[in-house]
Parts: structure tokens; sequence; C-alpha cells
């Protein structure tokens, strides 16, 4: 096990494991699947990098451990830390906040206590942690009071914060009861990153007209003559690994199996999304009940498949939505489905990688439609794994994709028609000008993949002002 400290440490609500239980009934860690562990895995391993995170379950204490080459911190969390700052604060308030108040947010004074407590004890752990002059790395929504509560710390380290979600106007995160202390938090890094450069200057503008501090360019200047730069970094995926998936033998079989499996239409619609009212389920799913309605498209030649990945089952907003769902897919099945042919082939489950590869792979036309996203991955990972330049992306103009694809059929997912008609055009679109859309799209994820987004950012934080 790794004593000293280490050169480069990244913070984050979770551990970059998942537990595995062995045949003998015992317990061992498997590396998570996710872009960011992808990417920062390396890094890790060649500067005996540190993680800090909670292992995902309540009141467990455990002692620092090493795996494939990273050294790992557990931060432990009681029961009442998930109700409070996790399921409260994290996500019910700060969440509908910075996703357009989809949902109202609640403001409980408990949860924010909660909120800093947790805060603090990821600081210490980093400051524990860091070795001198070191770089840390902290991530999302849940860490916000991180960076300063670390600088008070440690004012020798140099400090990167990078915000996953979107970042809110004025007027909204004028909302929130303790916007100062946040924002005071936020400013004790020396680098922030956001998905999309409107969420950069929305934190400036915070900067300049609730903090009163003078911003040039990326640049906020502090009092203390420290600066603090606001930038986007629109984050990716590991593009290679996935690619390669989507090209075995035994992925493409299973999509092939997958579309026997729905009835061989001409077109496959899919939607893969956890289950949360920031992704347009519901909106695309009542465009394509719509479509059957008028119609425009009819189980012969469009099967919907909508994969809901179970999400905060534990936050009655997501029990309801998860009702509301299952209910309107039931309808329109029951008016427009046939014995063993389903309009909408609805899934509450998640997938394997590779059966996610093969979902992408069967599919004709994706539809990417949430309400607001910071970036949306899903969008790029359908797009990988589109090797041959065939099928159709249909993406919400509110998700960061929509920045980089604007190849794809970009649509509003608040208008139920303008989404039907983009549907449909998707579905029509000559192959040769669908080859052409795709093949740009895949060209600009291939330069723009996620280790590229994390030396880019890395370059930046190191970069001495």
């Amino acid at each position: 096990m790794q004593t000293s400290r280490s050169d480069f440490v990244v913070v984050a609500n979770r551990l970059p494991v998942d537990r595995v239980e062995t045949p003998e009934g015992g317990t061992s860690w498997r590396r998570s699947p996710g872009g960011l562990v992808t990417a920062l895995a390396p890094v890790m391993q060649r500067h005996q990098g540190a993680w800090i995170g909670w292992s995902g379950a309540a009141d467990e204490k455990l002692d620092p451990f090493d795996t494939e080459g990273m050294h790992l911190v557990p931060v432990t969390l009681t029961a009442e830390d998930i109700e409070l700052y996790y399921e409260g604060f994290s996500n019910a308030t700060l969440w509908p906040l910075y996703h357009d108040v989809i949902a109202p947010p609640e403001f409980h004074r408990e949860w924010w206590e909660s909120y800093v407590a947790v805060n603090r004890r990821f600081a210490e752990a980093a400051a524990d942690a860091a070795a001198d002059n070191a770089l840390v790395w902290v991530h999302d929504y849940q860490l916000q009071l991180v960076p300063a509560m670390l600088r008070r710390l440690r004012p020798d380290v140099r400090i990167g914060f990078f915000l996953h979600i979107p970042f809110p106007p004025t007027e909204l995160f004028a909302q929130m009861p303790w916007r100062r202390q946040i924002l005071d938090g936020l400013m004790g890094a020396d680098l922030v990153g956001f998905q999309r450069p409107g969420a950069a200057s929305n934190f400036a503008r915070l900067a300049r007209n609730r903090m009163g501090l003078r911003t040039r360019g990326d640049r906020i200047h502090l009092p203390d003559d420290r600066i603090v730069r606001a930038k986007s970094f629109p984050i990716s995926i590991d593009v290679g690994e996935l690619e390669e998936l989507a090209r075995k033998p035994e992925t493409l079989a299973r999509a092939q199996e997958i579309r026997d499996e729905v009835g061989n239409p001409e077109h496959i619609l899919l939607g893969i999304d956890r289950l949360d009212y920031t992704k347009g389920i519901r909106q695309r799913i009542r465009a394509f009940g719509e479509l059957l309605d008028e119609k425009r498209v009819s189980v012969d030649d469009a099967v919907f498949v909508q994969v809901a990945t179970p999400s905060r089952e534990r936050v009655e907003q997501y029990r309801v939505l998860r009702d509301d769902i299952e209910l309107l897919v039931g309808r329109i099945n029951g008016e427009h489905g046939r014995i063993g042919t389903p309009a909408i082939n609805y899934l509450h489950t998640s997938f394997a990688r590779n059966e996610m590869a093969a979902l992408y792979r069967a599919a004709d036309v994706a539809v990417v439609t949430p309400l607001r996203d910071g970036m949306n991955l899903v969008a790029k990972e359908y797009v990988a794994c589109r090797y041959d330049d065939t099928g159709a992306l249909v993406l919400s103009e509110f998700a960061g994709a929509a920045d980089e694809f604007r190849q794809a059929f970009l649509v509003n997912p608040h208008d139920i028609n303008g989404m039907k008609d983009t549907i449909v055009e998707a579905m029509h679109t000559d192959d040769r000008q669908l080859g052409r859309r795709m093949k740009a799209m895949r060209k600009h994820l291939a330069a723009h993949d996620v280790n590229v987004w994390a030396a880019a950012f890395l370059k930046a934080l190191h970069a001495e002002e």
C-alpha cells in the first residue's frame, strides 16, 4: 500500500471502482467503465496518483488501498450523509437548479449543513493525500466547496475544478440561499472548467455581479492578486475502446439478434438514458406515440427501444417520473402494438458495455433529446459505434454535444411537433447524406476524445499565470 503523498490527486464523489462479489463469497474491486476513469487512470499510474471518493455503501469505513496502479482513499458517508448531502442538497437542490429548474429545487438548511460537513471531509482527505505543490483535480457539483476549503488547508497545491453538469444563468443561481458560499468555494480553484462556453460566461458574470470581482477574458482577478481562470473543456469518451467493441463479430451478431427480437422493422429508434426528468424521455415517447396516432409511422416501419437506467430510486420525483413513463408506454403499446411486436420496447434496467454497443449498432436513429444536459455522452457513444458512417442522430440543442455535432438533426425537445417532423426527416434522409453527416461527426469525435479533454484541462491547470 502506498504510504507517501501523491503529486496528482483526484477528488470525486465516487471512487473509480465497483465492488465485485467473488465466487468464494468475498469482495474484490473492478475499475469502473466510465470515461473519466479511463482518461485519468494512465495519469494516476504515471504520477502515483491518489483518488479520493466514496465507496457507494453507507457507514462503510475502509482503509486506503491500491488497485490497478491507483491509490484509492475512501471517504465514509453515513446513512444520514447520503440522505441529506447526496439525495438532498446535491440531487434535490443543486441538480434541479443547475438544470434550468425543470423540477423545483428544494432549499433546506439541514441539507446545506450536511453538504458543508461532507465537503470538509473530502477537503481534509485531499489535504492529507497531496504531496508538496501537488495538482488536485476536484470533480462536479457534489463538491463545490472543496476548492476553497482545500486552499485554506494547503495553499501550496494547484487546484482544478470541473463541473460535469450545466452551470445556470445569474437569474437562476440567484435563487440559491447559499449562493455566495458556493461561489467562494469555487473561487478556491486556480482553474474552473465547464462543459460549454456559456456556462463559463455565467460563472464570470456572477463573479462580477455578485462578488464585485474584476474579470478579463477567461480570467477572474481576486483581491489577493490570485487569478482564477474559467474556461470550457467539453468532455468526451474513449472513442477507440468503444469502436473496437462495436466492430467485434459477437457485437454485430448481437445487433442482428436485437433487430430480429423487435420484429425486423425498417427503422429502429433508440433512446438510452438514466431515468431522470432532465433527459426528455417523456417528451420523445409522446412524440413517437403521436406519429403512430397520425399514421406517419407504423410498427411495421418503426419500433422505439428506450433503455431507462434506474436512478435515485429513493427520491420521490424519480418514482413519479418512472410511473408516468410506464403509463405512457403502456397506453401507446395498447393502442398500436401487436402480439409479439410492441411499438415501444421499454427497458428499466442497466446493460453491460457490450450490450450497449450492440444496441448502438442495431439502431438506425438515436434519439437523444435532453431538456438540459452538460454534455450527453450517449450521443458521442452512438457516433463512435457507427464506424461505417451509417445511422442518424436526433439531438437536443440543449445538450452540450450540440455545440460539437452540428451535423446532427437538432431539435428543441419542448417542441413536440418539431421533434416529430425531425424524427421523420431523420428516418427518411437518403443514405448518402446520412453518411456525410455521420462522417463529419466521427472525424470531430476522433480528434476530441476523452484523452484530449483530460490533457487539455491538465495543461491549462499546469500553466503558470
